[in-house]
């Protein structure tokens, strides 16, 4: 079914309500374990159901943000999703209570009710409140960056639109463009600090009621992290800032004296070579087209995958008025469909988000038929993995899309790969220190920032940009708000990505067939067990990041990056 075609329903809270009872009473009187498993898999369908008209009502908001009619439908579910929890859960403790959870786990596996016991740490009914509001302000935030309508050279853009002319070869129009998009944040300084006070202060009510001394060890839970812990990722963050901070120190270095310039201040990393940076040699049609053929020449599986997705009209890909910012995939279960949505704008970054989200939608699409919904696609670090490493198998095709400029690209791609880790890791550091600091202030908040931002990104200087020098960078990045303690996810699967994209400079084909066998497993294991069984190092373990940064650097180094 064509995306165009999927009912936009607003889930009826009395009917979800009264099927979860109903289910959840059947479940209770189950006289055998024959009739358990026949009702946690109709729980299962309806969960689905339920699951999909929430999707496809969220992918339609986020489309286009200024439509009142989807306006009021996300209101709607942002209201009634907390209640409907409640409800869900007392059909998981029948699961975790009935006489036959040996046949019930026999059945659908161990790890299923290991993350139900884990979601029962973390949710309460007297919560609900709280976590409405939680998803009001969350929305309020991305409303907030979506209304941006900056006047620029004739044209009336949103922040990522004007995105494009940040990395423009001008160094005028650089600073034109990020005077006007900082300038947007500066006006609303004041609304998005409020915001996320609002939101810091809720998660920590909402962890201290239910017994935790803070929000973090909450945070963890609620992202199913059940095989690691808050003091093994501060071990991790350390080994990139012994291992990776001084080799991207040394490319900013590179970068500098690329584009000859002695002391450059942050808008110039935004430029990677004096005659421009890489940019695709078409728009968002011809990169599909490109894709299709990509896909097509990778293998079978991916090349009908793309044409499902092609065919249903499974992505939205341009930046417009009103379209929320940002890229992300999701899954519609009734229809078995994959989603993506991104914000192309003419750079490179299209064709990065472009094969990012591709590869969050094949192990979608590939997991679609595992019959456990939770099963259906790993815990977000896992996920990640998924997309990143995407991106580097799509390494050999990038002529189809950049033309000559195809090693401009794939250089400037490896060294963005290891160069993000340090960003990564501080906004995870940023993050443990909010939420062990609840009552800082707005300006604390971003003293703090400004203080991280010197010890893993030491090579940026802000001076073009006032406002920025006093740490409030961090207000631009979504996850900060909307998913807590997710994006050091995005640092563990690019280290795990680049341990294939060492593997697959061996061997490209023995690569393809391993990633396959991890996209196929979807979230049927906790994290570890998972790379463990795709036998993938764990990056947790010292000495493990060293081990696939280390042949980068050589690949780095094969570039002539400097005649670009």
């Amino acid at each position: 079914m064509k995306f165009e075609e999927m009912k936009k329903r607003v889930p009826n809270l009395r009917r979800v309500e009264e099927k979860l009872n109903e289910l959840t009473l059947k479940l209770t009187e189950a006289k055998n374990k024959e009739e358990a498993i026949k009702v946690v898999k109709q729980y299962f369908k309806f969960s689905d159901n339920l699951e999909s008209d929430v999707t496809i009502i969220s992918i339609r908001h986020t489309i286009d943000t200024t439509n009142k009619e989807y306006d009021r439908a996300m209101n709607k579910v942002n209201e009634i999703l907390p209640v409907i929890s409640s409800f869900d859960q007392k059909f998981k403790k029948a699961m975790i209570s009935s006489p036959f959870i040996n046949d019930l786990k026999a059945k659908f596996g161990e790890h299923l009710f290991n993350l139900i016991e884990a979601s029962f740490k973390v949710y309460d009914e007297k919560n609900i409140p709280e976590m409405v509001e939680e998803n009001k302000l969350c929305m309020e935030y991305g409303k907030i960056l979506a209304s941006a309508k900056l006047e620029f050279r004739g044209e009336t853009l949103n922040l990522t639109q004007i995105g494009k002319y940040l990395s423009d070869p001008d160094k005028n129009t650089r600073l034109e463009a990020a005077k006007l998009y900082y300038g947007f944040l500066e006006e609303n300084d004041q609304k998005i600090g409020e915001i996320y006070d609002r939101l810091v202060h809720l998660r920590d009510k909402m962890a201290k009621k239910l017994g935790f001394e803070n929000f973090v060890e909450m945070g963890y839970l609620n992202l199913s992290r059940l095989d690691y812990d808050e003091k093994m990722v501060a071990l991790y963050r350390d080994q990139i800032y012994h291992e990776v901070v001084p080799v991207v120190s040394k490319l900013r270095k590179r970068q500098a004296k690329r584009l000859h310039i002695k002391h450059p201040d942050f808008l110039d990393f935004n430029l990677e070579y004096l005659s421009g940076n890489a940019k695709p040699v078409g728009n968002s049609e011809f990169l599909v087209e490109k894709a299709s053929e990509m896909y097509h020449s990778m293998s079978k599986e991916s090349g009908e995958f793309f044409d499902f997705m092609v065919s249903n009209h499974l992505m939205d890909l341009d930046a417009k008025a009103g379209k929320q910012g940002g890229g992300y995939m999701t899954f519609i279960p009734r229809y078995k469909a994959p989603f993506i949505f991104s914000n192309s704008n003419g750079t490179s970054q299209d064709v990065d988000t472009l094969t990012h989200e591709v590869g969050h939608a094949f192990q979608g699409y590939l997991g679609a038929s595992i019959k456990v919904p939770a099963y259906r696609m790993p815990t977000l670090e896992a996920c990640e993995i998924d997309s990143m490493s995407m991106e580097f198998f799509a390494w050999p095709y990038m002529e189809k899309f950049f033309n000559e400029n195809a090693d401009k690209y794939r250089f400037s791609h490896l060294d963005g790969a290891i160069s993000f880790l340090p960003y990564g890791v501080e906004v995870d550091e940023f993050q443990h220190w909010v939420y062990h600091n609840v009552d800082a202030t707005h300006e604390e908040r971003c003293a703090k920032w400004a203080e991280l931002e010197k010890k893993y990104r030491p090579w940026l200087d802000y001076s073009p940009i006032p406002f920025l020098e006093k740490g409030k960078y961090w207000m631009r990045q979504h996850h900060i708000f909307a998913s807590p303690f997710y994006y050091i996810d995005y640092t563990l699967a690019q280290v795990l990505a680049l341990q294939f994209k060492c593997e697959m400079d061996k061997d490209y084909a023995k690569a393809w067939k391993k990633y396959i066998k991890l996209l196929k497993m979807g979230g049927k294991y906790p994290f570890l067990t998972l790379i463990s069984k795709a036998h993938l190092r764990n990056p947790f373990v010292e000495g493990n990041v060293k081990k696939v940064i280390k042949p980068q650097i050589k690949v780095l180094n094969s570039f002539d990056d400097m005649s670009y």
